[in-house]
């Protein structure tokens, strides 16, 4: 199976939508999927693996590993729905729609796209928002 997904929390996932939707992004964008891992999980794993790989000691919404350098993307992705959650309470916005925008923004990340510049950010920003109106429109509301 080229797209994997692992929940590693207790938390309920609509499993067919987030594979949906990382699909329709790279396909969208022009990439296909050779081998993508998405894990899903709390803040204490995320937190681990951002300061083993990027030094960082702290818990983040998502770090992705791009292992492929061609349109055919090998790479996986970690979120975590302990931050999600937070975030989603944060800015006052429903946990799926968050749990979407930030696996919208692991997939851009998959394809090249990055958050380290201002323009870099804006650019990331504009493609979450054009993806998430993109499937509102489509289910006509929040995605369900």
């Amino acid at each position: 199976m080229p797209l994997q997904i692992f929940n590693t929390t207790r938390k309920e996932l609509p499993e067919e939508l987030l594979e949906r939707t990382v699909i329709d992004v790279l396909d969208s964008e022009g990439f296909g999927v050779e081998s993508i891992v998405a894990v899903y999980c709390g803040k204490k794993m995320i937190r681990k693996i951002n300061r083993e790989f990027l030094q960082h000691d702290y818990a983040t919404d998502t770090i992705t590993f791009r292992y492929s350098d061609n349109r055919e993307i090998d790479g996986e992705f970690y979120i975590s729905l302990d931050v999600i959650e937070e975030n989603a309470r944060r800015f006052e916005v429903d946990f799926k729609l968050e749990l979407l925008r930030v696996t919208i923004h692991s997939a851009l990340h998959l394809i090249g796209y990055d958050d380290q510049t201002v323009d870099g950010r804006l650019q990331m920003q504009q493609k979450e928002e054009f993806y998430l109106n993109r499937y509102s429109e489509a289910n006509n509301q929040t995605p369900s």
